[in-house]
């Protein structure tokens, strides 16, 4: 008998994945443990297993396509077996518990969660996925101040200054707003000025008396003003990825992964009054704890703990006792965090990615150091659980191996701060006598959200991690 393979959801906050590449064709023969597909969600590359040995009957999107989860992407059944293929998956909703349970619980293959859903009817009728939805299916929640939105959605809104009820009737289960829908509600007009946003009465696509055709204050207030004219809308010519045009410039859309941070960062910016403060301390203790380290024996596991490593932990303990800095912003309520779950900034091929390493601060040293190698590592193979790559409260952000004296992290949305580490560069000094020396020192900059965290106590925050760090030894010692 027919079964669907729809799109997993890999993690709580994960709405839809891109798929990036097929592995199989209609028709080839597949073992549970056969690898379907390759996903992209904004954190992560994973395989989709089959989870079910068969045939390939169908294959329901396109490489490319962002498939909401649980939506079908797959048929797999026995060879010859006639189906009718379900449609449109981006249209297609997650079955509630009772639909679920009428149908049959799915079947999950091992591996990453892929979910295989089983139709009720035979080879003859249409698979349950393909078939009509229920009544609450078919009429989901129209936006008002009801409709329920995912927090992406409502981010996203608050990014662009509207209601996120402007973006009308959700697409995702059950009727939800979710981040695709405000993106549409977006496009669809220019906007509104500084002054209109947050207002409800805005309606997407509508235009006004401002620079641009925005919508202001005065457009919102009168209703009975005739309608202004929108213009027609014109379709962006199509960029193929990574086409050349005249002249030797190379177009490539932004997507997946590097479109996410494009859209975080500017959204951080939007949402966050950020403000940076540099300090610097001296890298003597730093290096000299460094080299010993490095010369111990092996089997301590010791002599691979980097000057990252060794700041990272510092920073930790330190940030511990800064509630305001280990804590995240959300909707308006500042929620401070007993523990320190320190985000580390990793480079890798698909861009940038921050994993989260969970009660840093009560690591010790052989232990922070090892969970940081092991997570950058799953960052760079570009197989981590997007669970491991939430949670954070406060990240650190290391472009000292790059020679960079000084630089404006911008913060990760929801924290409050982020620490940039800096090159260690040799300074001059003077000494109690009047004598010039020479000392190698090392500069921090953090960006911290001025609507929460003063000015003070980041200058007191950047005052201890300096003094902690210039005898970092002795501080490890407590």
């Amino acid at each position: 008998m027919a079964t669907t393979v729809v799109m997993p959801q890999l993690g709580n906050t994960v709405e839809s994945c891109l798929v990036t590449a097929w592995h199989v064709t209609v028709g080839d023969t597949v073992e549970a443990s056969t690898v379907l597909c390759d996903i992209e969600t904004d954190k992560s590359t994973m395989d989709v297993p089959a989870g079910l040995a068969g045939t390939v009957l169908a294959l329901l999107v396109e490489e490319g396509d962002d498939v909401p989860v649980k939506s079908p992407i797959a048929i797999i059944g026995d060879p010859g077996e006639t189906i009718d293929a379900p449609t449109a998956p981006a249209a297609q909703e997650a079955p509630a518990s009772g639909e679920a349970a009428a149908q049959g619980a799915p079947v999950t293959p091992s591996g990453p969660a892929a979910a295989v859903e089983t139709p009720r009817a035979s080879t003859e009728a249409p698979a349950a996925s393909a078939q009509a939805p229920t009544a609450s299916a078919q009429a989901p929640t129209a936006g008002g101040a009801d409709a329920p939105a995912s927090p992406r959605a409502k981010a996203t809104a608050a990014a662009a200054g509207i209601s996120v009820q402007a973006a009308g009737a959700g697409t995702g289960p059950h009727g939800r707003i979710i981040e695709r829908d405000v993106q549409t509600a977006i496009a669809a007009g220019p906007g509104l000025t500084a002054g209109a946003r947050g207002a409800d009465a805005y309606t997407p696509g509508q235009t006004g008396t401002g620079i641009g055709g925005r919508v202001t204050t005065a457009d919102l207030a009168t209703v009975a003003a005739p309608a202004q004219p929108q213009p027609s809308p014109v379709a962006a010519p199509s960029v193929p990825e990574g086409s050349v045009t005249e002249g030797g410039v190379t177009e490539t859309p932004l997507k997946g992964i590097r479109k996410l941070i494009a859209d975080r960062m500017r959204e951080s910016l939007a949402v966050s009054a950020q403000l940076s403060y540099d300090m610097s301390a001296s890298a003597e203790a730093l290096l000299a704890l460094r080299a010993r380290l490095k010369g111990t024996d092996p089997s301590l596991g010791l002599t691979v703990v980097t000057i990252g490593d060794l700041i990272g932990l510092v920073t930790a303990k330190v940030v511990r006792e800064y509630p305001s800095l280990n804590a995240h912003l959300v909707d308006g309520v500042l929620r401070s965090y007993r523990d320190v779950h320190l985000g580390m900034a990793v480079d890798t091929p698909r861009g940038l990615m921050v994993p989260t390493i969970r009660n840093s601060a009560a690591m010790g040293l052989r232990e922070f150091s090892a969970t940081t190698k092991d997570l950058a590592g799953q960052c760079q193979e570009g197989r981590i659980s997007p669970d491991l790559l939430a949670g954070a409260t406060f990240t650190v952000s290391n472009l000292g191996s790059f020679g960079i004296t000084s630089f404006t992290p911008i913060v990760n949305q929801p924290q409050t701060g982020i620490l940039g580490i800096n090159a260690i560069v040799p300074a001059a000094t003077i000494d109690q006598d009047g004598g010039f020396g020479v000392e190698r020192r090392i500069s921090f900059s953090l960006t911290a959200d001025h609507q929460v965290v003063d000015g003070a106590d980041a200058a007191r925050f950047l005052r201890d991690l300096t003094t902690a760090i210039a005898s970092v030894d002795l501080f490890l010692m407590a």
